[in-house]
């Protein structure tokens, strides 16, 4: 596996190729896998904020493309100014979906873009009672059936 203070470094890397030109708030992201493969993202922000992508939803979507989303265990994120960064809401329960996913913790280490101070922690410390797959029913009812012969669709 690949060291924390290794994977804050591959996390700034990746954030030197962040897409910020709104915000000037450049993020990087290192998710590392259980046989110490180590996936990349960064920010990429767009006019319209909404469409905006986070570093580690991109470095979980590369680790997922590859088919080894079930296989990472720590994810680093390195960005803002002199404070380590944490991942935003939706970042945490992205988070959450690969912890379900592997069946273990997930450790991430938050730095800010300085590298220096790094703070860690579990995903269920940073979101405790996360929702997640096992919140969904096993089965979905419809909501209407089709029956050709009334016209209902």
């Amino acid at each position: 596996m690949t060291g924390r203070n290794a994977l804050i470094d591959a996390a700034r890397g990746a954030m030197r190729h962040a897409y910020a030109p709104y915000s000037q708030f450049a993020v990087g992201a290192a998710v590392e896998l259980i046989d110490g493969t180590v996936f990349l993202g960064s920010n990429m922000e767009n006019a319209s904020y909404g469409l905006s992508l986070c570093a580690e939803a991109v470095a979980i979507a590369s680790a997922s493309t590859a088919g080894k989303m079930a296989d990472i265990c720590t994810i680093a994120v390195v960005g803002g100014g002199g404070d380590p960064i944490v991942p935003c809401g939706r970042c945490r329960q992205l988070i959450a979906e690969v912890q379900a996913v592997a069946g273990r913790p997930v450790a991430v280490h938050c730095s800010a873009s300085s590298g220096q101070d790094v703070r860690s922690f579990m995903l269920d410390a940073l979101l405790p009672h996360a929702f997640g797959p096992a919140a969904l029913a096993p089965a979905h009812e419809p909501r209407h059936t089709s029956d050709p012969s009334t016209g209902n669709l």
